[in-house]
């Protein structure tokens, strides 16, 4: 089995956000996969095995289980198929259970089309206000939480406490604010202790929800979005109707067998 280690939304090495991909022709069992994701000790494993020219099914691990949507895994997963699999296609078409996803070569990014999350408002609780130290200025809740913060300094001097986090509803814990940086639109962090992830680096399924709030607040339909982890990473957002196109780069860091 081939596995390729990419760090995503990102155009340098050590930054953005780092996935394996494992190529197979079929998957193994799902305790194989978690052992493995695990033994990875990343966010995100995302598996492939060919569907059809051009197709692939694609599933996503985290350490703490498998997970029906990710961006960054996905974003990897094309750039390895578009780069070392079909170096003549354009668009690769990934089976999820999420439906289908694609990831396109689009200019000088790999653009992806995800669904995009409903924003429902929800009532700020006085647990969000303890848990992120300031009172945020509005919440939503879909798959995950977001929670909007009055500033971007909220959010980059936020310290994270994975017990706290916990306690809080969505399988991730987002926060998000306008940014103070001209060069992007809004700022953010994510948070997964639910999956055994204390902060995700760099997060696509987070924009699926982050960017259509911004676009609405803005009254923009596209978005620069800055992921402010340590490791940083950079999201060009476009609302698209019930869609979100997300793109980013992203870049090889090593290429290795698994010895099953």
């Amino acid at each position: 089995m081939k596995i390729y280690h990419v760090d995503a939304f990102t155009d340098r090495l050590f930054a953005g956000n780092p996935a394996d991909v494992c190529l197979m022709d079929r998957f193994p069992t799902d305790a194989v996969m978690q052992n493995i994701a695990r033994e990875n000790r990343l966010s995100e494993t995302a598996y492939l095995v060919p569907d059809g020219e051009d197709r692939y099914r694609l599933r996503w691990f985290t350490p703490g289980g498998e997970i029906d949507l990710c961006g960054h895994a996905t974003l990897a997963s094309g750039f390895v198929v578009l780069n070392y699999c079909h170096h003549q296609s354009s668009i690769i078409h990934f089976m999820t259970k999420s439906g289908e996803l694609t990831v396109s070569a689009v200019d000088d990014y790999y653009q992806m089309s995800f669904p995009s999350y409903k924003l429902k408002e929800v009532p700020v609780t006085p647990e969000m206000t303890a848990v992120f130290g300031v009172k945020p200025v509005a919440a939503y809740f879909d798959r995950d939480l977001l929670c909007v913060l009055p500033t971007a300094d909220a959010v980059r001097n936020y310290h994270p406490d994975a017990d706290h986090l916990a306690k809080l509803p969505g399988l991730l814990q987002n926060i998000t604010a306008a940014s103070d940086d001209p060069q992007y639109d809004c700022i953010s962090r994510c948070f997964a202790p639910k999956l055994a992830v204390l902060e995700d680096p760099v997060t696509g399924s987070a924009h699926c929800q982050i960017a259509p709030h911004w676009s609405h607040q803005l009254g923009k339909k596209t978005i620069a979005a800055f992921q402010a982890s340590p490791r940083t990473g950079t999201l060009y957002c476009e609302e698209a109707g019930d869609r979100v196109l997300l793109s980013g780069d992203a870049v090889l860091y090593s290429v290795g067998e698994l010895q099953l």
